[in-house]
C-alpha cells in the first residue's frame, strides 16, 4: 500500500509508464537525468524550468553547502539575505525592493495582497489560461479549463478573481468598465503554461496603461520566464514596467526559493504597516545562497548564444518532422518552447486550444522516451534548454526527435490539422 496520496506530491511531475516501466529518477546531473535502472536521458523538463544552469551546478551547490554548514534555519537576520536581494535587484531595474518567499504561488499571493492593501480594492484580474500558482482563487481559469475558454457572455469569475483574454485589449477595456473595484491585473508577459504564446506588439504596454488609468496596479508573473531569455525580466524586453513582479524557478537553480519584487513606491505598503509579510522559511540561508550564487553565474552567461543554439534546435526539430511529411511548428524561445502538430503557430489561447492534440503530445513523449529523452507529456507542455545543454546534449536531442518523427509516421500518426 502506498502512503503517498495519488503516488506523487505534485501532479505535474507524473509521467506515464512506457513499455510497462515506471519512470523514477535516481539522480540528475547537468542536462541529464538517470532512472533507477541507470539509463541516461536528456532532460527537457529541467525541474519545470527551475534548473536553468543544469542539475547540480557546482557553484550553486557549493554556496548552498557552505550556507548549510553555517546553519539552515537561524530564525534571525543573516547577511546572505541582503546579499541575495542586492544580486537579484541588480538586474530588475526600478523593481529593486525584494521579499523572498518559498514558491511562485506564495509570491503571487503576496502580490495580490499588496495590491489590495495599496488600492483599497478587492478584485484581481488574470489572463485566461494563465497559470499564476495554485493558491485560492488565483488557481482559477488555467489552460485546459472551461473558464479559460471564455465562451459565455458573462465574464468568468471566482470570488474576487476575474479573467480577461490574452492579446485582446478590447476585452481588457470591457473588463475595466465592468470592474470599478479592480485592484490589479496579473500579467504573464508570455503565456508559457498555455503553450508559450507571445504577446502582440503593444499589447502588454496597452494593458498596463489601461490598468493604471483605472487606478489598478500591474503585477507581472515572471516565475517561469524571468531570467530565462535575458538577464532580468522578460517584461522589460517588451516595454512592460510593472509595479510588482514575481520570480522563482531560474533564480535559485532548483532550490526552493521565490521572490516578490517591486518599485519603492509599490512596496511602501510593507514599510508603512498596511501589510505585514511573514513566513518561517522566507529568506532562509539555503535559499539566499542559491540566489546569490545563481546571479553570479548568470552574469557570465551569453544569452544570445544560448538562444541561438535553442532556436537552431527548434528549426532542426521542425525540419526533422517535415522530412517525414509531418507538419510541426513551435512557439516560444530557444530556452523554452512548445511543439504543435500542424503548420499554424497559435497566437491566442483560442488558437492554441484548436491546435492542441493530447494524443500527439503523449505519443511524442513515448517516442522520445524510447530514444533517450524525457519530456513533459501534458498537452500544453514545454521543452526547456538549460545552459548545461552542450553540443552533445543538443545533438542527442535532435537525433531523438528525428527518431521520434520516424516512429510516429511509421505508426500512422499524422497531424489532425
Amino acid at each position: 500500500m502506498s502512503h503517498l496520496v495519488s503516488g506523487i506530491s505534485s501532479a505535474g511531475r507524473s509521467v506515464p509508464d512506457v513499455d510497462g516501466r515506471r519512470f523514477l529518477v535516481a539522480r540528475a546531473k547537468g542536462p541529464y537525468v538517470f532512472d533507477d535502472g541507470g539509463r541516461r536521458f536528456v532532460d527537457t523538463a529541467m525541474g519545470f524550468g527551475a534548473t536553468f544552469l543544469g542539475h547540480g551546478h557546482p557553484a550553486v551547490d557549493g554556496a548552498v553547502a557552505r550556507a548549510l554548514a553555517g546553519g539552515s534555519m537561524p530564525a534571525y537576520a543573516h547577511a546572505l539575505e541582503e546579499e541575495a536581494a542586492a544580486a537579484l535587484a541588480a538586474h530588475t531595474g526600478a523593481l529593486d525592493q525584494v521579499v523572498f518567499l518559498n514558491s511562485g504561488s506564495e509570491a503571487v499571493h503576496l502580490a495580490c495582497r499588496a495590491a489590495r492593501a495599496a488600492t483599497g480594492r478587492r478584485v484581481v484580474a488574470k489572463l485566461a489560461a494563465g497559470y499564476d500558482g495554485w493558491f485560492g482563487e488565483v488557481a482559477f481559469g488555467n489552460a485546459g479549463s472551461d473558464a479559460a475558454a471564455m465562451r459565455g457572455n458573462a465574464r468568468p469569475r471566482m470570488g474576487d478573481t476575474v479573467l480577461t483574454r490574452f492579446n485582446d485589449l478590447d476585452d481588457a477595456r470591457a473588463l475595466i468598465a465592468e470592474e470599478p473595484d479592480l485592484a490589479a491585473i496579473i500579467i504573464e508577459p508570455v503565456m508559457a503554461n498555455a503553450g508559450c504564446i507571445a504577446p502582440d506588439p503593444d499589447y502588454l504596454t496597452g494593458l498596463a496603461r489601461l490598468a493604471r488609468e483605472a487606478g489598478a496596479m500591474v503585477i507581472a508573473d515572471e516565475v517561469l520566464m524571468g531570467f530565462r531569455v535575458r538577464r532580468g525580466l522578460v517584461s522589460h524586453a517588451y516595454g512592460l514596467h510593472p509595479d510588482f513582479a514575481t520570480l522563482g524557478k531560474a533564480i535559485g537553480n532548483g532550490f526552493a526559493v521565490a521572490a516578490l519584487i517591486g518599485t519603492r513606491e509599490a512596496t511602501a505598503v510593507f514599510r508603512d504597516g498596511r501589510l505585514r509579510q511573514a513566513g518561517t522559511y522566507n529568506g532562509n540561508p539555503i535559499a539566499c545562497a542559491s540566489v546569490a550564487a545563481t546571479m553570479g553565474v548568470l552574469g557570465e552567461i551569453d544569452y544570445g548564444a544560448l538562444l541561438e543554439t535553442g532556436d537552431g534546435l527548434r528549426m532542426g526539430i521542425e525540419a526533422a518532422f517535415a522530412g517525414q511529411g509531418f507538419d510541426l511548428s513551435t512557439t516560444g524561445f530557444g530556452t523554452v518552447f512548445t511543439p504543435w502538430p500542424g503548420r499554424r503557430v497559435p497566437q491566442t489561447y483560442a488558437e492554441a486550444t484548436a491546435a492542441v492534440d493530447p494524443a500527439f503530445t503523449l505519443a511524442l513523449h513515448h517516442a522520445l522516451r524510447r530514444h533517450g529523452v524525457i519530456s513533459m507529456p501534458a498537452p500544453f507542455g514545454r521543452h526547456y534548454l538549460s545552459t548545461a545543454h552542450d553540443r552533445e546534449a543538443v545533438d542527442l536531442l535532435l537525433s531523438a526527435f528525428q527518431g521520434a518523427a520516424r516512429d510516429l509516421v511509421d505508426r500512422g500518426l499524422t497531424p489532425r490539422h
